[in-house]
């Protein structure tokens, strides 16, 4: 394997290189302290449905108002997971495609574990192809982590397995280096298992 090949491929710091990131993690995520965030936000972020409809019926934010970097209320909820919150938010017809400071939207942001925000923000008009600041597309977070469930969402929803990011890495490039990284060191491994059924699922179209 070429020096090239074992540079864009490091996913060892959490897969940085690939993402084109230098210094913060890849995937979901913020660091969220009270200073900038709107009373809007801090309901969010604190999972309180009923607060956060007792802003809007007094008008004290909008559903769209923004944080110090960019977040909106729906951000917040997504990064915490918090599916009633999302739910809600996108029922009163926030924008779902708003992006953070870092060009991120919400369904970037979704937890790994909560594929019904992701499913719901999709059904609702989220696109998954939108780029964050380094070109990548939130099918290359979810394939970086190895998130099936929400690779299978957005690839039902049309996201384009063959958008570049800055480094110039695409879909295929992350689903090819792990096959043979699995098929050197741990081909009965769970990881093989998941990039097995990710190929039948894009070219034959079969549900194992």
């Amino acid at each position: 394997e070429s020096f090239a090949m074992k540079t864009v491929f490091s996913f060892g710091g959490n897969g940085r290189a690939a993402l084109g990131l230098q210094d913060q993690p890849p995937g979901p995520g913020y660091h969220i302290p009270d200073r900038g965030l709107r009373k809007i936000h801090k309901a969010a972020s604190g999972g309180n449905a009923a607060k956060v409809q007792q802003i809007l019926l007094l008008g004290i934010n909008d559903l769209n108002d923004r944080d110090h970097t960019n977040r909106s209320a729906l951000h917040l909820a997504c990064v915490h997971g918090y599916v009633n919150m999302v739910k809600l938010l996108v029922d009163q017809k926030c924008q779902v495609n708003l992006c953070d400071e870092e060009n991120r939207t919400a369904l970037m942001k979704v937890q790994y574990d909560e594929v019904e925000c992701a499913r719901f923000l999709l059904e609702h008009g989220a696109d998954p192809n939108i780029m964050d600041n380094e070109g990548n597309t939130a099918l290359h977070y979810a394939t970086l982590m190895e998130n099936l469930p929400m690779a299978e969402k957005l690839l039902l929803h049309k996201a384009d397995i063959e958008a570049k990011n800055k480094v110039h890495i695409n879909f295929f490039f992350f689903f090819f280096y792990k096959v043979f990284d699995v098929l050197n060191i741990y081909i009965y491994s769970k990881s093989f298992l998941i990039y097995m059924y990710m190929y039948i699922y894009m070219y034959i179209g079969t549900y194992i």
